[in-house]
C-alpha cells in the first residue's frame, strides 16, 4: 500500500513496497521517534512480518538468525543516535559469516548535524568497511524522478545484500519533520497521477540460486584439467570440510560425497557442517581428526600430498597446526571473495560452489541420493558402525581405521560416566536429537566440544552458529532468529555467553515456535581453564574466568521462562525425546569447571593411543 498521507509516509511505503515486491518477508524494528516514517511503512505492509524489538543489540543479532535460517535477506530498522551503533556487532558478524542484512538507520537532516540537536551523531559509514555497499538517501521528496531514484536504489541494495558475495547494507535515510502521517494536501493530491503497477513494473523477486556457484564461474581458470588429472593421480588426499551452514545442506553433503568417492579420498568433517549428520552420503567420513593429529606418529604418517578446503577452516588448532608443517597443496572452494587461508600456504583459491566442483569432477558420477547409490548401508540411529566400502589405497585405510578405533574408544569412555560433565553433553545430543532439529551451538567450549565428540549420525540435524567474528554477543537471540517460525530448535550455550545476551528474554512475547536452551552453567569461562593463562591465578579466577555467581532458576522466573536442572542422563535424554512446540524453556547442567578441563586435557590426547 503506498501512503500519500504526507512526503515522509509517501516515501517510506515505497521503500516498503520495493523491498516486498523484491521478496523481503521480514523486518526488526525497534524504537523511536526519528524512525516513525520507516515504522508506520512497514507496520502497514501486510505482506512483511514485522517484529518490534527493545534492545537494539538484540534485535540484530534476531534478524542475523532469521536471515541464516531464510537464506533471504532482513530488513533492520532503528532511529537516529547511538541506535544504530549497538547495531554494530551483528553487521560484523553478518558480514564475516556471509550473511544478508538490510540496515536502515534514520537521521536527523543535514541542518540538524552537528550543532548539538541532540540524538544526532555521524551515522554516515558508521560501520566501517563491513558493509557490502552503504549510502545515504536523498532527503525525501515526492516528485516522480525522486521516487524511482528511492525504487533503484533500494534495488539495488536488495541485490548488493546477496551478489556477488551476500553481507550487509546499509542505507542511512534522514528526515524532516513531520515524523508522523500529518496529512499534507499537495501529496495527497499526487495519488491520482499514480499507476503503481506502471511504478513497479518490470520489480521482481531476486534471490540467489539453490547454490551460491556464480552465474559462469571461472571454475579453475584454465588449469582445470590439468588440476583434476592431479587430484586423480594423488593416493595421498584429504578433503576438509570446515565450518558451513547451507541452505541446501543435502544437496552439499552429497556434491562433498562425490568428490571424495570419484578421488578416494577421506573426508575431516567439522562437528559444525552438516556432513557429519548426514554420514550416509559420506562413506569416508572422519570425524575423529583433532584426536588422531594429537598423535604425532599417526600424523606424520597421515601426511597429505594435497588438501581440498571446503570454505572455512575448521575449528580444531591441531589441525591447523598439522596443516602449517605438512604444507600440503591446498585448493580452497568457494563462491565468494573472502580470503579463506588463515595460514597462509601455497594455496589456490576456487571461486566455485562444492556443487559445481562435484558436477566438474565426477560428471559420469550421478549425484547421490539419500539412502542410495552408495555401498553404505544406512545407519542406526544416531550410530555410525557397518561402513562396509573397501578403499583402494592404503593412505584412505588408514584414516579410515583409525578413525573406528579412535570412534570405539570415544564412545566405550564416555558411555560409562554417569555424572554430568560439559564432553558428554555434545556426545549425547549426536545421537538422541529428535531427526532434522536446529541446533545453534554457542562459541567458547560448546563449539571445541561439538568438534571432539559429535558423533557422525543420520538424523539430519542442522547445525547454526556465529562463527563470522567468533563472539559470544548476541547467542541468544540469534538463536531465537533461526527458531522463529522454523521447527523446534535448540541452544547449547555457556552461562556466560548466555548472560551477555539476558535481552533476548524480551523477544519472548514475539516469538513464534520454540527453544530448548541447554545451558552449561560452569560458572564461568570454560574455554579459558583449556589455555596458558590458566595456570596463573591471580589474576586467572577473577580477570579471566570471571564467575557470576547467578541463579538462573531466578532469572529465569523473571522472563517467564521455564526453568529446569537436569539431573541426570535419563532425565536429559527424556526432556529431548520430543521438543514442545512454543516457548522458551532453560535446562540447566551444572558441571565442574575445572574437573571437566581437566578431563579434557587427560583424555583428548590418549584416544589416538587407544587408551
Amino acid at each position: 500500500m503506498i501512503d500519500f498521507r504526507n512526503t515522509n509516509t509517501l516515501w517510506s511505503s515505497i521503500l516498503a513496497e520495493t523491498l516486498q515486491r523484491l521478496g523481503l518477508t521480514t523486518a526488526v524494528i525497534c524504537p523511536g521517534s526519528r524512525s516513525a516514517p520507516l515504522t508506520i511503512a512497514f507496520a502497514q505492509n501486510k505482506k512483511i512480518e514485522t517484529i518490534p524489538i527493545l534492545d537494539e543489540r538484540s534485535a540484530s543479532f534476531f534478524a542475523l538468525g532469521i536471515a541464516k535460517k531464510s537464506g533471504f535477506p532482513t530488513a533492520l530498522i532503528c532511529t537516529s543516535g547511538t541506535a544504530a551503533a549497538n547495531f554494530y556487532p551483528a553487521i560484523i558478524e553478518a558480514r564475516e559469516s556471509r550473511i544478508a542484512l538490510l540496515i536502515f538507520t534514520a537521521d536527523r537532516p543535514p541542518e540538524l548535524r552537528d550543532c548539538h540537536a541532540g540524538q544526532a551523531i555521524d551515522q554516515v559509514k558508521i560501520y566501517g568497511n563491513y558493509p557490502n555497499w552503504q549510502a545515504e538517501l536523498a532527503i525525501p521528496s515526492a516528485s516522480r524522478g525522486m521516487l524511482d531514484y528511492l525504487r533503484q536504489t533500494v534495488m539495488y541494495a536488495w541485490e548488493r545484500s546477496q551478489f556477488p558475495t551476500p553481507g550487509p547494507v546499509h542505507l542511512n535515510i534522514p528526515f524532516r519533520d513531520p515524523l508522523v502521517p500529518v496529512p499534507d494536501i499537495a501529496v495527497e493530491a499526487l495519488e491520482t497521477q499514480f499507476n503503481p503497477e506502471e511504478f513497479f513494473a518490470g520489480l521482481e523477486p531476486i534471490f540467489a540460486g539453490e547454490s551460491s556457484t556464480p552465474p559462469s564461474p571461472p571454475l579453475l581458470r584454465g588449469g582445470e584439467e590439468n588440476t583434476m588429472h592431479q587430484w586423480h593421480k594423488c593416493s595421498k588426499g584429504i578433503i576438509i570440510a570446515g565450518v558451513a551452514q547451507p541452505q541446501f545442506a543435502e544437496k552439499y553433503c552429497s556434491a562433498i560425497g562425490q568428490i571424495s568417492k570419484s578421488l578416494n579420498w577421506p573426508i575431516l568433517a567439522e562437528g559444525l557442517s552438516p556432513v557429519r549428520n548426514h554420514a550416509q552420503l559420506n562413506p569416508h567420513l572422519i570425524s575423529t581428526y583433532d584426536l588422531i593429529l594429537r598423535n604425532r606418529e599417526l600424523a606424520d604418517k597421515l601426511t597429505p600430498e594435497i588438501a581440498i578446503q571446503i570454505g572455512d577452516l575448521p575449528t580444531s588448532k591441531e589441525l591447523r597446526n598439522w596443516l602449517n608443517k605438512t604444507q600440503p597443496k591446498r585448493y580452497i572452494i568457494d563462491p565468494s571473495h573472502h580470503n579463506f587461508d588463515p595460514l597462509h600456504g601455497q594455496t589456490i583459491h576456487l571461486r566455485t560452489s562444492v556443487e559445481h566442483l562435484a558436477t566438474a569432477i565426477s560428471p559420469q558420477i550421478p549425484p547421490l541420493n539419500k539412502g542410495k547409490s552408495t555401498p553404505v548401508p544406512p545407519l542406526s540411529k544416531g550410530g555410525l558402525g557397518g561402513v562396509q566400502t573397501s578403499p583402494s589405497n592404503e593412505y584412505l585405510q588408514l584414516w579410515r581405521n583409525t578413525e573406528i578405533q579412535v570412534r570405539q574408544t570415544i564412545d566405550q569412555k564416555i558411555a560409562t560416566i554417569n555424572n554430568i560433565i560439559e564432553p558428554k553433553v555434545s556426545w549425547l545430543l549426536s545421537q538422541i536429537l529428535p531427526p532434522g532439529t536446529p541446533i545453534f551451538i554457542a562459541n567458547s567450549m560448546p563449539v571445541r566440544d561439538v568438534e571432539f565428540f559429535w558423533k557422525p549420525n543420520n538424523l539430519e540435524i542442522k547445525p547454526f552458529f556465529n562463527r563470522g567474528a567468533n563472539g559470544i554477543d548476541g547467542t541468544l537471540s540469534t538463536a531465537l532468529g533461526v527458531a522463529h517460525r522454523n521447527l523446534s530448535s535448540i541452544l547449547l550455550t555457556g552461562d556466560l555467553t548466555l548472560l551477555h545476551d539476558t535481552n533476548g528474554f524480551l523477544i519472548k512475547n514475539k516469538f513464534v515456535g520454540h527453544l530448548t536452551i541447554l545451558l552449561i552453567n560452569n560458572n564461568g569461562g570454560g574455554i579459558f581453564e583449556m589455555l596458558p593463562v590458566a595456570k596463573f591465578d591471580p589474576p586467572f579466577e577473577e580477570f579471566f574466568a570471571t564467575p557470576q555467581q547467578m541463579n538462573f532458576a531466578h532469572l529465569c522466573a523473571t522472563y517467564g521462562v521455564e526453568h529446569e536442572v537436569i539431573e541426570d542422563w535419563e532425565q536429559f535424554k527424556q526432556k529431548l525425546n520430543l521438543l514442545p512446540n512454543s516457548g522458551i524453556r532453560v535446562l540447566e547442567l551444572q558441571t565442574d569447571r575445572r574437573s571437566d578441563a581437566k578431563w579434557r586435557q587427560d583424555n583428548l590426547g590418549k584416544f589416538a593411543k587407544g587408551s
